[in-house]
């Protein structure tokens, strides 16, 4: 995990840069926090993109607790700026995955996006890690849309000793996600993770093909899939989120793979996706490794981004 920390922090400097030196620079010279400096700290978080409603809070309680604080150096500031981030993403969600304390088996995690956010690698990545805890593990390439999606999920599978359902390209996605969930209760699996095709949310017909994959899934199995979760490239910022809202009305998303972060992204958007969608970020992606993948933690994440 400490590896796993330092290339989270490098890859977040680009934002803690910016954000803790454009603090530094506001408050040389001066020995008390006025409202020039706190506006200065209000643009540096929006630019960090941590989302209108999270920058305004964050600026206010600062605001409050600092009038009564004697110590208002920078160290203070970022004290009073890390200890409020964690306390509200803890506080909004439970940001363990629903897995580790999951008894159903086979265990369905639906897995969308749109094209290029680094879906295929997030699903092999997801797999080593079950894997690697000792789970058998199937996934399903019912991303029938590319012919060469399934190919790059055959060997992403084989580089985390995953099983992989496949059909031909142009099948019936939904009829791959059947098929997929069919072999994970024959033989045995503990985890199925089903992949689905690139979309963007302004083509109905793939919105509506992910729909009913969805609804394949829980014809097979109650209460299935027990995960949804969308890949989202964190270097898009807004314009992700955008598009995130509209899958999350689709399907109805349980978390969040942030990808990405790896030196071009802003920090500040796994707050924005709390604020805007309401969905817990579960995992964050750092690289191209095959363990370039981790459980999301806020203390963490925050400590990376403000240290």
């Amino acid at each position: 995990m400490a590896k796993f920390f330092n290339r989270l922090k490098t890859g977040l400097t680009k934002t803690r840069s910016n954000l803790v030196g454009g603090i530094s620079t506001a408050m040389t010279g001066k020995t008390r926090i006025d409202e020039s400096i706190l506006d200065t700290i209000e643009e540096k978080l929006i630019e960090s993109d941590l989302g209108i409603d999270t920058t305004f809070a964050v600026t206010e309680v600062l605001r409050k607790r600092l009038k009564r604080a004697d110590n208002q150096d920078l160290n203070a500031v970022i004290s009073i700026i890390k200890e409020d981030l964690i306390d509200r993403i803890n506080h909004d969600f439970n940001h363990k995955t629903q897995s580790e304390s999951a008894t159903e088996k086979p265990r369905i995690i639906l897995v969308t996006g749109v094209n290029g956010v680094g879906k295929t690698t997030s699903i092999g990545k997801l797999a080593n890690m079950y894997a690697l805890a000792g789970k058998k593990v199937i996934i399903g390439a019912a991303d029938t849309f590319r012919a060469a999606a399934s190919q790059q999920l055959e060997v992403w599978a084989e580089r985390a000793k995953a099983e992989i359902v496949r059909n031909q390209p142009g099948a019936d996605a939904a009829s791959v996600a059947f098929d997929t969930i069919v072999a994970a209760e024959k033989r045995n699996a503990d985890i199925a993770i089903i992949d689905t095709a690139g979309r963007l949310h302004t083509r109905d017909n793939l919105m509506e093909e992910l729909r009913k994959i969805h609804r394949v899934i829980g014809q097979r199995i109650a209460n299935a899939p027990h995960e949804s979760l969308l890949v989202l490239d964190a270097t898009t910022g807004q314009n992700g989120l955008t598009q995130a809202q509209q899958f999350h009305k689709a399907i109805g998303l349980t978390g969040i793979i942030v990808t990405k972060l790896d030196g071009t992204a802003k920090g500040g958007i796994v707050f924005s996706i709390q604020e805007k969608l309401g969905v817990p970020v579960q995992y964050i992606g750092v690289g191209e490794h095959l363990d370039d993948l981790q459980r999301f933690d806020p203390q963490d994440y925050v400590e990376a981004l403000l240290a």
